[in-house]
């Protein structure tokens, strides 16, 4: 088990600063979302295919976990991809750029190598769930379940969002369609609900496997860092910039995280 740990948290770091050297290289920060996306996925898949001692092959649970990991990893990192090559540049990442000015090049590489400290928390929660030696049961076919509604779900309000920013009236404007008319971040909104797929999948349900409640970490410190860190209040400083008194508006009637029904 500490080898698989050791083995990913060495390839995340090399990813991220792989990243790094790509968001110097080319000035767009996009790409550093693109490759942490892989960069969960791939290792995370690999970890959990890792062999489980006194285990004869490799279990339907591990090329489970691995398959959802590896799904959701494909399914944002190629989004991400298709926003980076048609956008500009990342509005949280100039932020940074600004705010750091000289010293953005050195203070980025230890940035990312904090994104690759968070990445292998999810790792960790991922090998958790592969790791679950009991028969495949109810926590497996609730965790998949959770992990297809959230990647789903994710997937739509991205959809709806690119949609949007295609229409003629869409610039100063607020997306308030579909899922955006209940939560003002259900992108963010999905993408933790993915991560509580795991400890579901390590529990088991009924619970019995109680060493996989370490495999909640993930969720909670996704939940912590889209909600109160490097998701919505950087973002909705710009979106406060940029779209003023009509956004100040939209705060008030729609729930920035979970969906809920618009006040009026």
């Amino acid at each position: 088990m500490f080898v698989i740990i050791l083995s990913s948290a060495v390839a995340l770091a090399l990813m991220m600063t792989g990243a790094w050297a790509i968001q110097l290289r080319t000035g767009q920060s996009g790409w550093v979302d693109t490759i942490w996306s892989f960069a969960v996925g791939v290792p995370g898949a690999v970890a959990a295919l890792a062999p489980i001692a006194d285990e004869g092959g490799l279990s339907a649970r591990q090329m489970l976990v691995a398959a959802c990991v590896f799904a959701w990893s494909a399914r944002l990192g190629l989004h991400i991809l298709q926003r980076t090559l048609r956008s500009g540049d990342d509005p949280r990442y100039a932020a940074l750029r600004d705010e750091w000015g000289d010293n953005f090049s050195f203070r980025l590489f230890w940035f990312l190598q904090v994104q690759a400290a968070a990445a292998l928390v999810l790792v960790v929660g991922v090998v958790a769930a592969a790791r679950n030696t009991a028969p495949l049961g109810w926590g497996d076919a609730l965790g998949v379940a959770i992990l297809v509604a959230a990647v789903a779900g994710e997937a739509v309000a991205d959809a709806q969002l690119t949609r949007f920013s295609k229409s003629p009236h869409a610039k100063g404007a607020i997306c308030e369609i579909g899922l955006w008319a209940y939560s003002r971040h259900p992108n963010y909104f999905f993408e933790w609900l993915a991560w509580i797929a795991y400890p579901v999948i390590a529990v088991g349900l009924p619970a019995d496997n109680p060493v996989g409640l370490i495999a909640c970490a993930g969720p909670a410190m996704m939940y912590w860092l889209l909600v109160h860190v490097s998701g919505i209040p950087p973002l909705e400083a710009h979106m406060l910039r940029s779209r003023g008194a009509a956004f100040e508006d939209y705060q008030k009637r729609v729930s920035a995280f979970f969906p809920l029904t618009r006040r009026a």
